[in-house]
């Protein structure tokens, strides 16, 4: 399956690569590493093709943001969020750590307090 990177906003093409199947296509609020660079996905768009008159998956167009993975990135119930997921003030979020402290660490802020 054809998988274009598309940079957010402008939606120039920055690569494409294919992949086995559609289970290998990341979600929007991922990271993906390709060729030793970084992206987070923000949208994903399945483009079709009518064939025999029946529409059939041709490839998916990830809208990608070039970023590198912040180190305190970490696995959560709903995908991947920035920081301590646990902190009240923590906004559960891959694009943004929280309200209070946004460049943070969490481990230095004054401000924690568990939920």
């Amino acid at each position: 399956m054809r998988v274009e990177l598309r940079q957010i906003g402008s939606d120039q093409l920055l690569d494409a690569l294919e992949l086995e199947s559609l289970a290998q296509v990341p979600q929007p609020g991922r990271w993906l590493e390709h060729n030793g660079r970084s992206f987070m996905v923000l949208q994903r768009r399945h483009r079709y093709r009518l064939r025999d008159g029946r529409y059939d998956l041709a490839s998916v167009a990830l809208q990608v943001k070039p970023e590198r993975q912040p180190a305190d990135a970490r696995p959560f119930a709903h995908g991947w969020v920035i920081g301590d997921p646990h902190c009240r003030y923590n906004a559960r979020s891959p694009l943004l750590r929280c309200a209070v402290l946004p460049e943070g660490p969490c481990d230095r802020c004054a401000h924690f307090l568990p939920r």
